[in-house]
């Protein structure tokens, strides 16, 4: 016997044991995921039983698992298990049993199991092309591109992302960078140069072998043996450029695949090992040196599982045994643990740009997986709700009204993010999400050649598959869009009035997350955000320059560019160190609507504990008052006197005067006033600098405009801030008065004859 089992305790960054009591077993069977043991070469054992004593008869036991995470095969039948594992090392002797966890599984769960790895591939065939459509079904997408090129999208598919290929001149290799060092603009230039060669040899592949041309298969033939010769150790390595990487491993999977039959032997070889190698640079930093099964919170190589495993194994399964190998893990991995970004309520902790590029090639990986093996992903929880997530945080009208790092930011909601949401559209019959996708086409014409839409994805190549795999549903107006939607799983909460006309559309949106500021996420923990009338009137400030510049690192990722709190000039911890990056953390402890009040509380305590270690509490309370003005309230205690600085960020100069200051946009207004302050006046000033950033990095930008608000120092600080969003030229019509108790303070608003009271908590 191994003994004793290693069981360390979860981190912040670790993988969490789960079913456990506290769990809220979501799908049927559940997801097992545990910390892993200290054991090289090493495979567990898994038993689930409906005694705690696992006798035989009503015990489950699945053997020789390879990673910390599985799902049975089989649904479990309703009530209440027990589970635990073991190691099995060498000549198959097991170490002692874990823990023992207990979990209750509920009626009418979604039925989500996953065919055992003897089982799963028994849909597979082993002819090409595997990837979209597979060989038994171009017969008849022949038949129906030839008798109807218009509507399948498939004219303009072939006039604008094929035949331009044919007049192209080969891209060259990508050059290193100057001295071997990253310069933005460059790693820029070199990941579109290869998302073109990814263009040029996925689209001419297609088209030659649909149309059966022998020109177009040539020239993708040219296309694709010119990229299967680049250095698999070079410029466009994984660990040299990984967005190269990922560009270039899909480029030779779709052509591998789709050219299968019109390559000689020698060239599928030639094809075939550069194809193996780049699939094994990316799928050992996945596995291996990243471990995303073990630590869950690698943005890059998650997304790497869809955008390359996927492809590249299919394309290669049956014919090199690594492929099955990774596909395998991959399958597993979203099974079991897809995604750590988020949960049933389908939200993502790193913000709707980093939602849609996830979700772009998450659906492409699981559409491809769900016509080559018939296994189905899209009834997982998350999959049947995601769509709500950029629905309500990202709504289509809106501009830099969402948290997170954002490529498109000031820019309207981008193409892809609808592209993706008809996706979900097409999956759950959901006419809003339709509403969504057309809202987007309709707001951002001829957006396609931007960088961040042309260098990711042809929407021409999105159309021809989603008019083929999917129905088209009929769009629905979002009239009967919820007035507050918290996504409990990464903590947001937004706020709406009149979502379908963005006229006079209000949105609010709040943010307080277990993920504090790790990965794409910011130390924004508290914040809002303000949207009105059809104008953002509070954003998070600051320009996209580049990941990693110093706009991006000492600005947009930095408390001091959110609508929230600084302590003694002190924000949230927004560094470099994960571990403290997750431990700067918030949660929203309330969220619910009820007619004439929306309401949220959040506590962002945790958030400031690094740098503010002398913080006990800082919570934050904000109220929509009959769909018209908000009311927000901060509450903060200290072990020490500390002074407060209340932030504020918009597009234009305010207008300051006493404890008010005032916004005046083209299309919309806000009024702001200090209503109360328990340690007296607030001191207001504004300016338009970007503190401690490059000033390169921003000349010639739009200015964005600070408001700060400074409290006397005190041990403990109440502010009660009212916000009043209007369209242009109108007044303010808000009163209120105070009412000093002995255990607080009261506030009473009053709009059109109609009273709100706020409670404040005594200072102390």
């Amino acid at each position: 016997m191994l003994e004793p089992l290693f069981q360390p305790t979860s981190g912040v960054l670790d993988l969490s044991y789960g079913p456990d009591e506290h769990t809220d077993v979501g799908e049927n069977p559940p997801r097992f995921t545990w910390m892993p043991a200290c054991l090289e070469e090493s495979m567990y054992e898994l038993q689930i039983s409906s005694n705690t004593e696992f006798e035989p008869e009503g015990t489950l036991t699945y053997s020789r698992i390879p990673y910390n995470l599985f799902t049975p095969d089989k649904p479990l039948s309703p009530g209440s298990y027990y589970w635990r594992y073991n190691l099995i090392g060498e000549n198959d002797i097991r170490s002692e049993w874990s823990k023992v966890r207990a979990f209750v599984v509920e009626d009418d769960l979604p039925l989500t199991p996953l065919p055992s790895r003897t089982e799963r591939y028994s849909a597979a065939s082993a002819n090409h092309p595997r990837l979209w459509l597979q060989a038994e079904h171009l017969p008849s997408y022949r038949e129906v591109v030839r008798q109807d090129p218009i509507s399948t999208g498939w004219d303009d598919f072939l006039k604008h992302s094929v035949l331009p290929w044919t007049e192209r001149d080969l891209i060259p290799e990508p050059a290193p960078y100057p001295d071997n060092k990253r310069v933005a603009k460059l790693w820029r230039q070199m990941y579109m140069d290869c998302q073109e060669v990814f263009y040029a040899v996925r689209h001419l592949a297609i088209a030659g072998v649909v149309l059966e041309d022998e020109s177009l298969i040539a020239k993708a033939k040219e296309w694709l043996l010119h990229a299967a010769s680049w250095n698999t150790d070079g410029t466009t390595s994984r660990d040299y450029n990984d967005e190269c990487s990922f560009r270039i491993a899909g480029a030779l999977a779709w052509g591998y695949d789709w050219l299968h039959s019109s390559l000689t032997e020698e060239e599928r070889l030639k094809v075939r090992q550069a194809l193996l190698r780049r699939t094994g640079q990316i799928a050992f930093h996945v596995i291996e040196r990243s471990r995303i099964h073990q630590v869950p919170y690698d943005s890059h190589a998650i997304r790497s599982l869809s955008s390359v495993l996927v492809p590249c194994c299919i394309s290669m399964l049956g014919e090199e045994e690594k492929a099955q190998e990774w596909l395998d893990y991959t399958l597993e991995y979203f099974s079991a643990m897809y995604t750590p970004w988020g949960g049933k309520d389908g939200g993502w902790a790193e913000g709707p740009m980093y939602w849609t590029t996830q979700m772009a090639f998450v659906t492409e990986a699981l559409n491809l997986i769900r016509k080559y093996m018939a296994i189905n992903f899209y009834d997982r929880p998350f999959f049947r709700k995601t769509g709500d997530f950029p629905l309500y945080c990202f709504s289509p009208d809106t501009v830099r009204a969402s948290f997170g790092d954002q490529s498109s930011l000031g820019d309207p909601v981008n193409l892809k993010t609808g592209f993706n949401i008809r996706q979900f559209a097409g999956l759950t019959g959901n006419g809003q999400y339709q509403w969504y996708f057309e809202q987007t086409k309709e707001l951002n014409p001829d957006t396609q050649m931007i960088f961040y839409n042309y260098g990711w994805w042809d929407f021409r190549f999105d159309e021809i598959v989603y008019r083929t795999d999917y129905p088209q549903i009929s769009s629905e107006p979002p009239v009967a869009a919820e007035p507050l939607k918290w996504f409990q799983d990464v903590g947001w909460v937004a706020m709406h009035h009149r979502m379908e006309d963005p006229q006079e559309h209000i949105m609010l949106l709040a943010k307080s997350s277990r993920y504090g500021s790790v990965s794409h996420s910011h130390g924004d923990q508290n914040a809002f955000l303000l949207h009105a009338f059809g104008e953002p009137l509070a954003i998070e400030s600051g320009q996209y320059v580049a990941f990693n510049s110093t706009m991006h690192m000492q600005w947009r990722r930095q408390t001091r560019s959110k609508n929230v709190i600084l302590i003694d000039g002190q924000g949230q911890y927004a560094g470099t160190d994960k571990s403290k990056n997750m431990a700067a953390y918030g949660k929203v402890l309330r969220a619910y609507s009820k007619p004439g009040i929306s309401y949220t509380q959040m506590d962002a305590t945790e958030a400031y504990r690094e740098n503010v270690p002398y913080i006990k509490r800082y919570m934050r309370e904000i109220y929509l008052f009959d769909s018209a003005y908000f009311v927000i309230t901060d509450s903060v205690d200290l072990d020490r006197p500390g002074k407060l600085d209340w932030l504020f960020h918009t597009l234009y100069p305010m207008k300051l005067k006493d404890q008010s200051f005032k916004v005046n946009g083209k299309k919309a207004q806000m009024a702001g006033r200090f209503v109360y302050s328990s340690s007296g006046e607030m001191t207001l000033s504004q300016n338009n600098q970007f503190t401690d950033v490059d000033p390169k990095e921003w000349e010639g930008l739009p200015e964005h405009w600070h408001l700060t608000a400074s409290t006397q120092e005190a041990i403990s600080h109440r502010i009660v801030t009212l916000l009043i969003p209007q369209k242009s030229g109108s007044r303010d019509y808000v009163s209120y008065f105070m009412d000093d108790q002995d255990h607080g303070v009261h506030v009473y608003f009053t709009n059109q004859g109609i009273t709100h009271r706020v409670e404040i908590p005594k200072a102390y």
